[in-house]
Order: structure tokens, then sequence, then C-alpha cells
């Protein structure tokens, strides 16, 4: 109970809130443990409640009737997903899966909703939260319909300097394939475009860490 409050107090989502609130959304929140690769919830499955990841990386993505992936955002520890839908009342939009080993915090619609209307506080916090994903949308919808492959890894590249507190060198948190799928593009490609910025002296490649050479010709990619 302890380490669930502990992780729900250190979430973007219900950060402030009062200790009686925490122990409140602890006691109807539900451990569930996923593995690697893991399907949470299909598109079009109801939404009877939302998650929060405690330990690992969860994805959240759409397949094409061609069968190609998608992946519209990457969560980690202390991020909530699939909220949206439990508000509206509408079946999940896209589909969720792991990406490694991870441990969830489940909280059914029924009791969160009468937490929330009893609670303006934690309506405050979700109206902020749900502010700061929709300008995530927006910055990803930029990058995938104004600018070409190299402009969005130059982005996704000062994304994770930003994220990382580096100006020097990065580590990249997906494999390449799933970065691709992130990007809008395929993984051959994506190879192609570092092995490019490479050779310009942008970048240099060991393994994950992508060191950065030249932030302000990043910048103007």
């Amino acid at each position: 109970m302890e380490n669930r409050i502990r992780i729900i107090a250190d979430s973007f989502l219900f950060q402030g809130l009062p200790e009686a609130q925490l122990a409140e959304l602890a006691r109807i929140a539900k451990e569930k443990k996923h593995g690697r690769g893991e399907t949470i919830f299909f598109e079009g499955d109801p939404a009877s409640g939302f998650y929060m990841v405690a330990e690992g990386k969860v994805k959240i993505f759409k397949v094409s009737m061609g069968g190609k992936e998608q992946i519209l955002h990457i969560f980690g520890p202390g991020e909530p997903f699939g909220e949206v839908a439990v508000f509206h009342g509408q079946p999940f939009p896209a589909n969720a899966a792991t990406l490694a080993s991870s441990s969830l915090l489940y909280f059914p619609r029924r009791e969160f909703v009468r937490l929330v209307s009893a609670n303006p506080s934690l309506a405050l916090n979700i109206i902020a939260m749900l502010s700061l994903r929709l300008r995530r949308f927006a910055t990803q919808i930029e990058n995938l319909s104004l600018k070409e492959v190299p402009g969005r890894l130059a982005s996704y590249l000062r994304y994770l300097a930003e994220e990382q507190a580096r100006d020097d060198r990065v580590v990249l948190d997906l494999p390449k394939g799933q970065l691709a799928s992130l990007l809008g593009t395929s993984p051959e490609t994506l190879s192609r475009i570092f092995a490019r910025m490479s050779e310009e002296g942008l970048i240099r490649v060991e393994g994950k860490t992508i060191h950065l050479l030249d932030m302000e010709q990043l910048r103007q990619r």
C-alpha cells in the first residue's frame, strides 16, 4: 500500500494532492503485471478504467489495414494512459502493449469518477495533464506532416536531450525499430539517416548512445 501511495504521489497527474486523497486513490488502484510485448488492451475494447505505469514502458499504437504499426505515445513510470476514453465513455481508440516487463496500476472508472467529482483539485490536475497531452499530440502531428524524416529524428534527439538534461549525448530509450515506428518511417530509412548524420558530423553513434556533436545544426534540421 505504501509503495502504491509513493508511485501515485510522484506522478504528474496526482502530484500535490493531500495524503487522504492519495490513500483513497491507492485503495481503489489494482496492481497488474505484464511481461515484455504483452497487450494491455486493443483498440475498440471497452474502457472500464485507465492505467498508470509504475515500472517499465508502454507504447500506444495503431495498426493500418496493411499491418503497418504507428506508435502514438511511449509512456514510462508515473505516466497515465487510457484516461481519455474513461471520461467520455467510449472504447479505447488505440492499442496498448508493453515494451518491457511492466508493473501497472489500474484505476476502475466508476470509483475514479466518484473521487474526481468529490475533489476539485484532482479535476484540475487532470485538466493540466490533458492539456500537456494535447500539446504533445500537436507536436507529433507537426513532425509527421510538416517535417521530413531527418527533421523528425533531429527533433526527437533534442527532445531526449531535454528529458535527460544533457547537451552532449543521449541514450535512446527505444529499440531502433520502435523508434522508426514512432517517427513514421521504416527501420532501413532510419538507419540511413543515422549514417548520413554521422557522415555530416552532426552525431556519433555508439550502440544506444548518440553523441550530439552539433546541436545548432540539429536545431536547424
